[in-house]
């Protein structure tokens, strides 16, 4: 199973987090997810999620733009993973994926971790 990057090629810890993997001989399959064509559903955030330990959505939110978009502290993981999906602006990035695993590249570093 290739190695998944999901990747804003507008933000620089993703493109870093890119560079990362390539300069260590890992070329990613790249998943545009801000484009409309390659949003993620509710259903593979529930997978990612599942592929990080079972962690809430909160682990890989962008809390900033939670506040602006008016997501409530208090909102279910139901509620966090229907906004993420219905506004990807939501989803920390980059988020890398190999097989079961799944990490958060914040930092990039732990990127390598699944590598």
């Amino acid at each position: 199973m290739p190695y998944t990057l999901i990747h804003h090629t507008g933000c620089g810890s993703s493109k870093k987090g890119l560079a990362l993997l390539q300069d260590n001989g890992i070329e990613p399959v790249v998943r545009k997810y801000m484009n409309k064509s390659e949003m993620l559903s509710e259903e593979e955030l529930r997978g990612i999620a599942k592929k990080m330990g079972n962690v809430s959505p909160r682990a890989f939110m962008r809390d900033k733009d939670a506040a602006k978009l008016g997501l409530a502290d208090s909102a279910s993981d139901d509620e966090v993973f229907a906004a993420m999906a219905a506004d990807p602006r939501l989803i920390q990035r980059p988020i890398g994926i190999n097989g079961r695993k799944a990490v958060l590249g914040r930092p990039n570093e732990q990127l390598l971790d699944i590598a």
